[in-house]
């Protein structure tokens, strides 16, 4: 299996970089075989696997031994006497010692763009007390004129020793000569100082947008601020992040991706730095996994646009090639499940008067499904709580029984905390929910905030399942962690790091989780024919792991190394 290539993609992505204005240089002429030469090299595979322990996630052949590959494609699946049979002078023969070999997995909801322009930019608070992150930051303000942003990134309020978040007046003793932002992990909320308010204008005083909040104790703000409220602030900071930046940010993540076993991505709420930025890494040859990009059809502050050029240019979802597609147009309805603002018909535990936070109305949804759907997109719809949930469901019920569209596939970003009907409604819609699949374990101190009740019909793989619902599998990096292997034991024990389970009732199989984050994460992109298991005719995406799934205690599947990530034939990691 040849190393990961800057020849391999310039190559395979020459249709899409011809479409999107890169010039790629010509390939070389090579001498032309004669036809026996030709027949010979035909059918001589560019690699062959034996030896494996090979989950295909194909049902027509669930298991196998070994396999072939040639042009990035797998070409045969079977026995080992089979696979070595196919084997020429110049085929690599790679012995999986009996290791376990798995298709690529797939993250249907994720934003590693961002968080590579992040983790180079700003200053990574993920720290386990106040002091750690107040310390962090006065050493960034050591190096930063004053006046000027100091930004933290990362910030979770669970984690910290002290028992409480980090407030505003915890910034202004440690920043005092510079204005400063904490954003939480999840995205949607962030922790600013006095100098940063005073910079905005907001007081006090300053009433709550709609679709957003300023918090207040005490007769202060706190520090915290959710969701649109957050734009006077955040149009102040610098955006400083280079193309180049972008592009470093690009490689960064698809290698640290790649070495959890990820071979391909949904890049949620695509801004046009981020389409650039896989451009340019794609052609550069630093892009160790497939992007199917989600425009944004609501560009944060400082972002350009994405949807409304390409939908005004006439594009729609699928442009492009195996490496880089552009795919759903993505909204968002409501708050963030980590940070505890999504919008749901009850409220949270211990708040009895707060019910979350919606950041479209339903005549937005409506309008916004309308227009994307008539012109042939396929839409996804950021809801987490079961009232932003049936809005998003009304708006898709209401085009498809106006202008019938088969086959759709409208998507819910997180859909969150559902009840039986509304999994019914998503059945009968046909559409694809992508809750998260790391969050049970990951986040467990957050899930006291909603309840057990309400937990029995969050991230429910298991009531999406059985009723035939292709549920995708979706870490929404940053705010959960990445790694396909800690999804598995979260879907499959529904346990926390403190060893509390949290919805027993939605655990799944060790075989459907490997299909949530294979098979039905190429369904929810509509390349299901191209990826997701191994078989012959498919692109060539495949993990080797160190341990199977099936027989280590599910309390450590997360811990199964990742020995060998292949993309398209090309090794992108190896242990």
């Amino acid at each position: 299996m040849n190393d990961f290539s800057r020849r391999a993609f310039l190559e395979s992505g020459a249709a899409v970089a011809a479409a999107l204005g890169i010039d790629l240089p010509p390939t070389p002429n090579r001498p032309q075989p004669t036809s026996h030469q030709a027949q010979q090299q035909a059918d001589t595979p560019d690699a062959v696997v034996v030896n494996g322990r090979v989950y295909t996630i194909d049902d027509a052949q669930p298991r196998a031994e070994a396999f072939a590959v040639r042009h990035g494609r797998f070409v045969a699946v079977g026995s080992n006497s089979d696979i070595r049979n196919l084997i020429r002078p110049g085929t690599e023969v790679i012995d999986a010692d009996r290791m376990t070999v798995v298709p690529g997995f797939i993250d249907a909801h994720t934003h590693p763009s961002t968080a590579g322009v992040n983790e180079l930019q700003y200053v990574n608070v993920n720290a386990g007390s106040i002091a750690e992150i107040l310390d962090r930051l006065r050493a960034r303000a050591a190096t930063t004129p004053r006046g000027e942003w100091v930004v933290g990134i990362m910030y979770d309020d669970t984690r910290l020793s002290d028992g409480r978040p980090i407030l505003a007046s915890d910034l202004d003793s440690a920043l005092p000569d510079h204005p400063a932002r904490v954003e939480h992990r999840g995205g949607h909320t962030a922790v600013y100082n006095s100098k940063a308010f005073e910079a905005a204008g907001i007081t006090i005083d300053t009433p709550n947008p709609p679709g957003g909040m300023y918090y207040r104790a005490n007769g202060n703000l706190t520090g915290k601020v959710a969701e649109y409220a957050r734009e006077p602030l955040e149009r102040l900071i610098p955006n400083e992040a280079t193309r180049e930046t972008r592009q470093a940010g690009v490689k960064l993540m698809s290698e640290m991706m790649a070495s959890s076993g990820l071979t391909s991505v949904h890049q949620a709420h695509g801004s046009m730095e981020d389409l650039v930025a896989f451009q340019d890494a794609y052609r550069a040859g630093e892009m160790r996994f497939r992007v199917y990009m989600l425009p944004s059809g609501v560009p944060w502050t400082g972002e350009q646009p994405c949807y409304r050029p390409l939908l005004d240019a006439g594009m729609r979802t699928g442009f492009g090639d195996e490496y880089l597609r552009i795919g759903a147009v993505k909204f968002g309805a409501d708050g963030s499940a980590s940070e505890r603002t999504m919008r749901m018909s009850t409220p949270y535990v211990g708040r009895p008067d707060d019910y979350g936070i919606l950041t479209m109305t339903q005549e937005e949804i409506h309008e916004a499904v309308e227009e994307a759907h008539r012109a042939g997109w396929q839409i996804g719809i950021h809801a987490n709580g079961d009232i932003a949930i049936d809005f998003v469901l009304n708006a898709y019920e209401r085009v498809q029984r106006m202008w019938p569209r088969a086959d759709a596939r409208h998507r819910i970003e997180h859909c969150s905390l559902v009840n039986p009907d509304l999994v019914r409604r998503i059945k009968a819609a046909g559409a694809i929910p992508t809750p998260f699949y790391t969050y049970v374990h990951f986040h467990g101190p957050k899930w006291e905030e909603y309840g057990a009740d309400k937990m029995r019909w969050m991230f429910a793989h298991r009531s999406f399942l059985d009723a035939g619902i292709p549920v995708a599998p979706a870490s929404d990096f940053w705010p959960g962690p990445f790694e396909p292997l800690m999804a598995i034991q979260s879907m499959v024990t529904r346990r926390d790091e403190d060893g509390r389970e949290w919805g027993p009732n939605q655990k799944v199989t060790v075989d459907e989780a490997l299909r949530i984050c294979t098979r039905n994460g190429s369904y929810a992109s509509f390349e299901e024919n191209d990826k997701g298991s191994i078989t012959a005719g498919k692109l060539a995406d495949f993990v080797i792991l160190g341990e199977d799934p099936h027989e280590v205690d599910p309390d450590q599947i997360k811990h199964i190394p990742v020995a060998r990530t292949v993309l398209g034939g090309n090794t992108t990691h190896l242990a």
